[in-house]
């Protein structure tokens, strides 16, 4: 039987031991409420703009949304949809932390700009 939001929700708010634990083991099998692979991989890089995540924190979870079908333009995507909860500052630092992850290298290409601008 899977487990009801309303279920889901008051375990969790309690601090249920046994959903916490089958909920955060990522090869868990437990029959919670789910969402998509693309989806939730994109949330799950989308999580890290506002704790300032280092650049390995991003490469791991960017690698696993790719694989999920993610593209580049659906990271930006995800950028751009926290922009407003997370704040300037965490946007700028995240921007070239998720494109160098996705395969882009922003200050190699903001070089090549300022080389041609000269």
């Amino acid at each position: 039987m899977t487990l009801s939001a309303e279920e889901g929700f008051r375990r969790l708010a309690i601090g249920d031991r046994v959903l916490l634990a089958d909920v955060t083991d990522p090869d868990g099998d437990a029959d919670v409420p789910s969402l998509d692979d693309r989806t939730e991989s994109l949330i799950r890089v989308a999580v890290l703009v506002p704790i300032d995540a280092p650049q390995s924190s991003y490469h791991a979870a960017v690698e696993a949304a790719m694989r999920a079908g993610v593209t580049l333009d659906d990271l930006l995507a995800a950028l751009i949809a926290v922009a407003g909860s997370v704040g300037a500052p965490r946007v700028v630092s995240a921007a070239a932390r998720i494109a160098l992850a996705a395969g882009y290298d922003v200050d190699a290409a903001l070089e090549a700009t300022d080389a041609v601008g000269r």
